[in-house]
C-alpha cells in the first residue's frame, strides 16, 4: 500500500469515529480546493457557449447528461455550442473527441487545472449528481441537477434514521442544503418526484421549488422508443444468444464502508444455488450500484454470470433484459417504461426499512413481488415466462414515467438555454 492510500485510510478511520475531526477535516480541505480553483483561473472570462458535463463525479459517460449532450451535438439550435466532459480516467473516454467531426467536444480529468478552469469558464454545468462542496458556480452560470432517479429511499432531510458510515444526519441534510443553494433548476420525471425532491432538498421551507423543471428524464428518451430491433442487436452485442436475460441491480448500503476504499456491497445472493435451478437457459447480467468500489469475481461461473458494473450505458442493459431484480434502486422507476417483469429481492428489509432509509412508497405500490430467500425468488423468476403487465402495473407507469415520449432531452434543454 502506498504513503497516499495508507494516509487515506487513516483519515478515514479517524473521521468514521470522531465527528468534529470530519467537519474540521472537511472543512479545511474545501477552503483549500475552492482557493485552488479560483487561482487555476482567475480571470478568465464566460463563455455563453460552452457546456460542462459530468455524469456520477466524473465516473461514467451516461445518464440524462449523456442524453442531452448527444441531443445537442446534433441539433441544429446549438450547433455554435461547446462541449467539455469531465471524467475520473479521461483515457477511456478519448473517443468522445475523436468521435465528434465538428471538433467542439474536449475531455478533462476530474479535479485536475483543466478541469478547474473548464468549470470557471463553462455557462451551464449539466450532471446528475451533487457537485464536490467546493464548487460553487459564478455569477451568471447555470448549474442543472439531473439527479439520477426516481427515489424509492429517502434523501437528504426527508431521511428520519441513518446508520451512514461517513456521515450524520445532520451533515447529510447540510450537502443537501449545500447544493440546493447552487443549482438553478433540477430535473424532475413525475410529480411524485417534484413533491420529493422538493422536500429532500428542502426547497419549500428556502423558497426554491420552482426551480424544479419536471418535463421527464432525458436519459429515459431512449427507453421511450426502443424497438424490438434495438433489443436484438445490444443481445447480440453483450452475446447472450437466446437465453433469458436477468439484470441484476442491487442498491448499496450505507453502513458497508471500507476506509481509503469507498462503499463496497456484500452479494447475499447464492449464485451457486441458482445456476442449479435455471440451468443454462438463463444469464445474469450483475450490476453494483456507482458507489460501490470492491470488485466482483464471477469467473467461476462461466457465462451464467457476467460482471456488468463497468458497463457504460445502463439503458443498453434494461433494453436487453427480459426480467429486472433489484432491492431498493431506482432502477425499477425506469425499467417499467419496458413494461416487463420486476422482481424484488429484499432479504434486509426490515433492517433497511428501519434502520437505514425508510421509504417514500409504501411497498404494496411496487410493480412486481417481493421476496426475502432465494427459494421464493427463483420461484418468481420461473413465474415470469409468459409474463403480462396487469393494470396496477400499467397504473403505475403512468404515475411515475408520464412524460417519456423521447423528448425530454429536447423540452428541458429550451428551458434552461434562453
Amino acid at each position: 500500500m502506498n504513503i497516499v492510500k495508507t494516509f487515506k485510510k487513516v483519515v478515514f478511520d479517524i473521521a468514521k469515529k470522531n465527528k468534529t475531526f470530519r467537519v474540521v477535516f472537511r472543512t479545511s480541505r474545501d477552503k483549500a480546493y475552492q482557493a485552488k480553483m479560483v487561482l487555476d483561473d482567475p480571470f478568465g472570462k464566460l463563455d455563453d457557449k460552452l457546456v460542462y458535463f459530468r455524469t456520477f463525479s466524473g465516473r461514467g459517460y451516461s445518464d440524462s447528461p449523456k442524453a442531452m449532450y448527444e441531443y445537442m451535438l446534433t441539433a441544429p439550435e446549438y450547433r455554435d455550442f461547446r462541449f467539455v466532459w469531465c471524467f475520473k480516467e479521461p483515457e477511456k473516454y478519448a473517443y468522445l473527441a475523436e468521435d465528434d467531426k465538428s471538433g467542439r467536444t474536449s475531455i478533462v480529468k476530474f479535479r485536475t487545472k483543466a478541469d478547474n478552469k473548464a468549470l470557471r469558464k463553462a455557462k451551464y454545468w449539466i450532471t446528475n449528481y451533487r457537485m464536490l462542496n467546493h464548487q460553487y458556480p459564478r455569477k451568471g452560470q447555470i448549474y442543472l441537477q439531473c439527479w439520477h432517479g426516481t427515489p424509492l429511499k429517502r434523501l437528504g432531510y426527508d431521511i428520519l434514521e441513518s446508520d451512514n458510515a461517513m456521515n450524520s444526519l445532520a451533515e447529510i441534510k447540510e450537502k443537501y442544503r449545500t447544493d440546493a443553494e447552487k443549482f438553478a433548476y433540477m430535473l424532475s420525471p413525475s410529480p411524485f418526484a417534484t413533491d420529493k425532491f422538493a422536500t429532500a432538498w428542502n426547497l419549500n421551507e428556502t423558497g426554491q421549488r420552482d426551480k424544479i423543471i419536471e418535463e421527464g428524464y432525458p436519459r429515459n428518451d431512449k427507453l421511450a422508443v426502443a424497438t424490438e430491433a434495438d433489443r436484438q442487436r445490444l443481445r447480440e452485442k453483450l452475446g447472450v444468444g437466446d437465453k433469458k436475460v436477468i439484470l441484476y441491480a442491487p442498491t448499496w448500503r450505507d453502513n458497508q464502508h471500507t476506509s481509503g476504499q469507498g462503499y463496497t456491497y456484500k452479494t447475499e445472493v447464492d449464485f451457486d444455488r441458482l445456476h442449479r435451478e435455471l440451468g443454462d437457459d438463463y444469464v445474469i447480467l450483475f450490476r453494483a450500484h456507482y458507489l460501490v468500489a470492491n470488485s466482483f469475481d464471477f469467473a467461476r461461473y462461466g457465462d451464467f454470470i457476467r460482471d456488468v458494473s463497468s458497463y457504460g450505458d445502463i439503458n443498453d442493459l434494461y433494453i436487453a433484459a427480459d426480467l429486472l431484480i433489484t432491492d431498493y434502486s431506482s432502477v425499477f422507476f425506469d425499467y417499467s417504461i419496458l413494461e416487463r417483469p420486476i422482481i424484488f429481492y429484499m432479504y434486509d428489509l426490515e433492517h433497511y426499512a428501519n434502520e437505514m432509509r425508510g421509504f417514500y412508497l409504501s411497498l404494496d405500490e411496487l410493480p412486481g413481488p417481493i421476496v426475502k430467500d432465494e427459494g421464493a425468488l427463483i420461484e418468481e423468476i420461473k413465474k415470469a415466462d409468459g409474463w403480462k403487465a396487469d393494470e396496477k402495473y400499467r397504473e403505475f407507469v403512468k404515475r411515475f414515467n408520464p412524460y417519456e415520449d423521447g423528448n425530454s432531452s429536447k423540452r428541458v434543454l429550451a428551458r434552461i438555454i434562453k
